[in-house]
């Protein structure tokens, strides 16, 4: 990667986390899971890329999400919660990890045009920065409904609605392996290269039975000399948690991944971690810890697996593109109207949904429990069996 020249504030931030994790190497006898060090990286209270207080999302940040590129995405969302609302009678939203706020923001104002406000508009953050943001962008967009959202530190002791986690499942720290064509199994951790300062590589360890389990029962077809990969143990524990609260309801899970089968594909032997920087991309996690993303794609299968073990049942699985077109997104696009608004709104439905960018990479997985209706995302393309 090119060098970029950081601020003098964002290299001592970065350096400070960068000390804080070599510590921690040094308490655990010179050596960390790779979990573990994703988790600081990420997460440290006000060190950790989400924790901290840059620019993430947007052009100024690092990436965009779908509800960044405009409304469309949360206008097809509200579309699809109304339904579910509307079934129930009444209930409330709860969105995982809201980023800018853009998407409560936009949510909001469509649900009540539809006439299906939510009794509360539920967001568990627990960056504080980014809370201050999601506040900003709520009360500027959608100022009238400000009232009804609650900001939450930990899940509610009972939920009804619809959990909406976009782009949250990537970001749950993942445990890496390398499968050697000997059969031998290591596991990939953190070590600091350097005797005195922050400086971290890669270094293996005998795979423990918990990972070695998780691995075998992968089945996985070796060609190479090294098979490099990933496992999440975070996520897993997350829906059984999410299972404990949700008395009725559905959950949609929207990220970057793909089934068991092309996840471990033996063409893809160096796993899919990948980190962000700048709208840049690249594999080195040790780049800048704390001034980039670090995120590796979902396997939906073993989210799907893991779900039906939480209580949920699985009601659809479809592309982004898909997904979208099935919730209305070509139907906010006005057949006369001024050009250049026509020409932005296209823009959006080819970002949203073109195979190249995020049609197809990105899918949808919808949960539910004591919900028995049909969602109306998955009429045109519904791919659950193939989980």
């Amino acid at each position: 990667m090119k060098p970029i020249q950081e601020p003098t504030e964002q290299k001592g931030h970065s350096h400070e986390l960068a000390t804080y994790i070599q510590t921690s190497i040094r308490d655990n006898g010179g050596w960390i899971g790779f979990d573990h060090y994703m988790q600081m990286a990420l997460y440290t209270p006000g060190l950790g890329y989400y924790s901290g207080d840059l620019a993430k999302f947007g052009e100024a940040g690092d990436f965009i999400t779908a509800a960044e590129v405009g409304d469309l995405f949360g206008c097809c969302l509200a579309n699809q919660v109304a339904e579910v609302l509307n079934h129930l009678g009444a209930g409330s939203v709860l969105e995982f990890g809201a980023g800018s706020g853009a998407l409560a923001a936009t949510m909001l104002k469509e649900l009540d045009a539809l006439g299906y406000l939510p009794q509360e508009y539920l967001i568990l953050e627990l960056s504080g920065a980014l809370r201050t943001r999601q506040q900003a962008t709520i009360k500027a967009r959608a100022g009238e409904f400000y009232s009804r959202v609650r900001w939450l530190d930990e899940l509610p002791k009972n939920f009804r609605g619809t959990v909406i986690a976009n782009e949250v499942l990537d970001a749950m720290p993942v445990r890496l392996f390398e499968q050697l064509k000997s059969g031998t199994l290591l596991e990939l951790g953190v070590a600091n290269c350097e005797i005195d300062e922050p400086a971290f590589g890669w270094q293996t360890r005998e795979a423990a039975p918990e990972l070695a389990a998780a691995v075998k029962a992968l089945n996985l077809t070796v060609d190479s000399d090294i098979y490099r990969s990933e496992i999440s143990f975070q996520a897993p524990a997350w829906l059984e948690s999410l299972g404990e609260i949700i008395e009725q309801g559905t959950v949609l899970l929207i990220d970057y991944g793909f089934r068991q089968s092309e996840y471990y594909h033996p063409d893809r032997a160096q796993g899919t971690l990948m980190c962000h920087y700048r709208h840049r991309v690249h594999d080195d996690p040790f780049f800048k810890p704390g001034l980039q993303d670090i995120t590796a794609h979902v396997n939906f299968t073993a989210i799907a697996h893991a779900a039906q073990n939480a209580g949920f049942d699985l009601a659809g699985y479809a592309t982004q593109g898909a997904y979208l077109l099935s919730t209305g997104l070509l139907d906010r696009i006005p057949l006369n109207g001024p050009v250049k608004d026509q020409l932005g709104l296209s823009q959006q439905v080819k970002k949203l949904t073109l195979p190249h960018e995020m049609g197809e990479l990105f899918k949808v997985l919808a949960l539910t429990k004591n919900y028995a209706k049909p969602l109306c995302g998955f009429e045109q393309q519904n791919h659950i069996h193939r989980l």
